[in-house]
Parts: structure tokens; C-alpha cells; sequence
């Protein structure tokens, strides 16, 4: 007699695998419940951590959000208070109605066990999460999508796997001050034993270092500038000079810098970097424009280069869930010193948010920023584009009003700097003769106009506009068009003398 159908094995000579219960522990979540029903003290133990979506019991959490909902109001939870609450809920009623709640109470041995009872029930959650990401990826494998390939795909879940880290971190709370205090004298004694008395990394700057007082860990910075004026390469020569700052001294630790090239391609950065060490200008590196003598310094150039700690990622449009993930990995892998991103309206938001409009958009990437920079305690300098309303001021110098959808960057934001050259508008309004003017008066206005091209040749302005640690102001640094190379700024009063 032939076996029934469902008994027949799908794949012959193969086990059917045991089936196997998702992680729970139903008697912890019953204990703590009962705890809470007896002693609402017991749920203020559990509450920062724990949420009515840990347990594995629907019921459960219902009845542990109901407790909460009561405590808060500053009314007692017991199965008398609840009881109205639970009247109509049918899930409650199949386990026995008030009457569970009364056992609940009942059968509590112990108030003092609650937070162990409740990082059960979390830790129970947090392995049922741990499979269902589990499951998607093997699922997502054996897809063939093609709008999904398999780097994405990893993407994706070091993403999830990260996210559940995070929600699986409990500590945090208060910070008591002595501990504060003690880390806050450790940070102005390294000041104060380190070259320059700088608190944070040295951007290479000394002028901007004296006023920032070096790039802080956990700050966001915004360097924001209209088109051509030279935000790349402003950042590119802090990212280069932090990367660099201990490399001749084997004792000091590396100072790896992130760098994410949303709109410039990896090469295109070499080639700025190398334009700036070789004094070659990048037209001639583009072109091959270059002789004998060349070719001995961009030999000699990409041999000090190559060991030179910087990251470049030049992938467009990269959301900020993704820039994360590639963030920590880096840094578990190579360490981190500073993160760079060029520039903040390429970025999208992590997928699966809803985004209504563009500022909230804006909103969102550059309180990820912020939050990047706190979670792995290192600056993060945010290149940013300014409106058009700039031209359209006579005085053409940047003002925090300027930023794309200001509000929420200008709020997040540790510190705003801006670029200002004049010697760039100066270039495009040179004076033409007008037909009721005389050559004479023409001659004046024109020599007017190159004494001003003159006193700005070659400068570039940082306006600080905000900045949460210390003063704002303005720093004078000099800029080489030719080579897109920042450097500092020595006036000709300070030229010494021969």
C-alpha cells in the first residue's frame, strides 16, 4: 500500500529538518509582568531599554504598554485599574481574562529579579530579529533580481544587522559629572601638551586653526560656497593635510580620513591631490601637457602619496544609511580620523523613508551627519551649495541666510564656514566703455578696477558664521587658481625682509 502523499519526501535520501521555535521565554515576560502588577517601581527598570514590541506574547505587551500608559499619568497599574482596559480586548480573554492578570500578580515570587527578567525577554528579541534578517537575506540571494544585485544586497544587510546593534545597545542615560569633568581636563591637557595648543585635528591652516581650534571630534562643519570658488579643494587640502599630520613620526597613531566624492569621480581627486603636491596644474596633468622634468615630480609626488591615508568613495547619490555602514566599516578596519562628504545635496536619505519634501529631505541627511559624527567620534566637514541669492547682492560675501534649505543645516551644524573670493567676481565685471563716456573717465574706472584685481589676487576668505565652541570671524588664506592649492595667507607687512 502506497504511503499517503503528504508523507512522500520532497527530496529523497533528505531529512525533513526539525522544526525549530523562534527564541521566547514566556515565564520571564509572565514574572516581569507580575513584578510590574505588585511594584510599578520595577517597571522604571526596565522601561529605557524595554518596549511592548520585545515580548513575544502579543498579550504580554499590550498588557506591558497598558502598565506603562498608567505609571506615566502617575496612576498605579495593578489588575483593578486594568481591568476596564482589557474588557473588550478578545486576545485577552481567550488567556482568561482579568483573571490572567490576577494570576500574573499572584504568582510573582520576586520584585528584585525585573531587569534581569526584562533583558531576557529583550535578548529573546533581538535573536527572533536576528533570524527574520537572517531569512530576507537568503531569500534576497536566491532572487535573481536584477535591480538588486549582490553588492547591493550585502549593503543592505550590513545595514539591518547594523540597526539591530544599535536598538540592541542599552547603555546610555545619564553621564554622571565627575566623569564628564574628568574627560573634559583629559581633552584640555592633550591641548595643551600638543604643537599649538589645539583641541582637535589640525586642518594645516594656522589661521583657521587658531580660530577653530582645530576640527573637533563629534562636530559637523559646513563649508559652504557658490560654484568655483573652491570648496573641493579647500577640503581636499584639510583632508590631506589630516591624513598626512603623522606619517613622519612612527610613534604618532595614523590619521585615516573618509572621503565621499559624490560629484567628482576618484581619479579626478588624485589628480587635484597630485596638482597641489606637484605645483602642476591640473589642465596640464588632464591634457598630458608636461615635460621631462615633470614626469621626476609626479614620480616623486605619487611615491609619498601612495602611503598617504585617505579613503575615497565616489559613489553618486549615496543614501545615508549606506555612508554609515561604510563609515563604521572603515573605521573597524583601518580606524577613522575625519569623514568628508562632497557634497550634502547629492545625498539621499536612507531608503524606505518617507520623505515629503525637499527640506525635510535636507533635514534628514544632515541630522545623519551629525549623528555619524557623534556615534563615531570623529569630525565630519560637509560640503554644502549656497541659493543664487548671493549674485544678486552687491556685496557678494556669503551670509548664513545663503545655505540651501538653511533651517535645518544652519541647526545641526557645530560650525558654517563660507568661501568668499573677490578676485573671481572681480574677473567676470571688468569695465567696458560705455557710449556716453569719455576715454579718460573710462581709463580711471578701468585702473580702479585692476588696483582692487590686484589687492585681491590670490585670496580667498573663510568666513566663519557660526560656530558652537568659540568665536566666529573672518581668516585670509592664500589660493593658487592654477593648482586649486590653500595655504596660509602671509601679508606683505610680515614678508621679512632680505
Amino acid at each position: 500500500m502506497p504511503e499517503p502523499e503528504s508523507r512522500v519526501a520532497l527530496f529523497p535520501g533528505v531529512e525533513p529538518a526539525a522544526y525549530r521555535e523562534p527564541p521566547h521565554n514566556l515565564e520571564a515576560e509572565q514574572a516581569l509582568l507580575g513584578a510590574v502588577l505588585i511594584n510599578n517601581r520595577a517597571y522604571e527598570r526596565v522601561s529605557e531599554f524595554l518596549v511592548p514590541e520585545h515580548f513575544a506574547d502579543p498579550v504580554n505587551g499590550r498588557i506591558f504598554e497598558a502598565c506603562g500608559r498608567l505609571i506615566d499619568r502617575g496612576q498605579i497599574a495593578t489588575p483593578v485599574t486594568l481591568k476596564g482596559m482589557f474588557d473588550q480586548d478578545e486576545a485577552l480573554k481567550e488567556v482568561g481574562g482579568a483573571t490572567y492578570l490576577v494570576r500574573l500578580a499572584a504568582s510573582v515570587v520576586t520584585v528584585i529579579n525585573a531587569e534581569d527578567y526584562g533583558r531576557e525577554i529583550r535578548d529573546c528579541f533581538l535573536r527572533r530579529q536576528l533570524i527574520e534578517i537572517g531569512e530576507t537575506i537568503v531569500n534576497d540571494a536566491f532572487s535573481r533580481d536584477l535591480d538588486s544585485p549582490a553588492p547591493e544586497q550585502i549593503e543592505k544587510a550590513e545595514a539591518h544587522l547594523f540597526n539591530l546593534a544599535e536598538d540592541g545597545q542599552t547603555e546610555g542615560g545619564f553621564t554622571e559629572f565627575k566623569v564628564a569633568l574628568t574627560e573634559s581636563v583629559a581633552m584640555a591637557e592633550a591641548a595643551f601638551r600638543r604643537e599649538g595648543g589645539l583641541a582637535g585635528l589640525s586642518t594645516g591652516l594656522l589661521d583657521l586653526d587658531n580660530l577653530l581650534g582645530g576640527l573637533h571630534s563629534s562636530d559637523l562643519l559646513i563649508l559652504a560656497a557658490r560654484p568655483a570658488m573652491g570648496k573641493t579643494s579647500l577640503a581636499t587640502n584639510i583632508a590631506f593635510n589630516v591624513a598626512t599630520a603623522n606619517l613622519r613620526d612612527p610613534g604618532q597613531p595614523r590619521q585615516p580620513v573618509a572621503f565621499f566624492s559624490l560629484e567628482m569621480s576618484s581619479e579626478q581627486l588624485a589628480t587635484r591631490i597630485l596638482a597641489e603636491r606637484t605645483n602642476i596644474s591640473s589642465e596640464k596633468l588632464r591634457r598630458g601637457q608636461l615635460v621631462d622634468d615633470d614626469f621626476g615630480l609626479l614620480v616623486q609626488a605619487s611615491q609619498e602619496l601612495e602611503r598617504t591615508p585617505i579613503y575615497i568613495d565616489d559613489t553618486p547619490a549615496i543614501p545615508i544609511s549606506t555612508l554609515r555602514t561604510r563609515a563604521r566599516r572603515l573605521k573597524r578596519q583601518h580606524g577613522l580620523s575625519m569623514i568628508v562628504v562632497d557634497y550634502l545635496q547629492l545625498m539621499r536619505p536612507s531608503p524606505g523613508m518617507r520623505v515629503d519634501n525637499r527640506v525635510q529631505e535636507i533635514s534628514m541627511i544632515s541630522q545623519g551627519l551629525k549623528a555619524i559624527a557623534k556615534e563615531l567620534n570623529v569630525p565630519v566637514v560637509a560640503l554644502s551649495q549656497l541659493s543664487r541669492a548671493v549674485e544678486q547682492r552687491e556685496d557678494k560675501r556669503p551670509i548664513l541666510a545663503d545655505l540651501r534649505e538653511s533651517g535645518s543645516i544652519e541647526q545641526d551644524a557645530d560650525v558654517v564656514m563660507f568661501i568668499f573670493r573677490e578676485e573671481y567676481y572681480l574677473q567676470k565685471a571688468e569695465p567696458v566703455q560705455r557710449a556716453d563716456e569719455s576715454p579718460e573717465k573710462f581709463h580711471d574706472r578701468h585702473e580702479q578696477w585692476m588696483e582692487r584685481c590686484e589687492k585681491a589676487y590670490g585670496k580667498a576668505e573663510v568666513i566663519i558664521s557660526k560656530q558652537r565652541h568659540g568665536p566666529t570671524g573672518t581668516v585670509t588664506l592664500h589660493f593658487e587658481g592654477a593648482t586649486t592649492r590653500f595655504s596660509n595667507y602671509v601679508s606683505e607687512d610680515h614678508i621679512p625682509a632680505h
